[in-house]
């Protein structure tokens, strides 16, 4: 299933996503910090879905109350019906 997700409260403006059955296929970030997000899509690449939200969800960035990380992780929860 292929989605995409308007994160709120990061750089980023868009993240796009690739889940079959229930494993990151391909995630990308549109705009924010180029490095930081083409580095944790890699990581994410072939995770189990569930395993990514786990690791992911709440990591903040500096004091703001969310990250990339974090809104991959809800991005993730939106695509899969959380």
């Amino acid at each position: 299933m292929k989605y995409s997700y308007k994160p709120t409260g990061v750089c980023s403006t868009r993240i796009n996503l690739d889940v079959e059955n229930g494993v990151i296929i391909d995630a990308n970030f549109e705009r924010g910090c180029a490095g930081n997000a083409a580095g944790i899509c890699s990581l994410v690449k072939g995770m189990k879905a569930e395993d990514a939200i786990e690791k992911l969800k709440g990591i903040r960035c500096g004091s703001n109350a969310t990250s990339c990380p974090d809104q991959l992780a809800r991005a993730l929860e939106k695509g899969l019906g959380q």
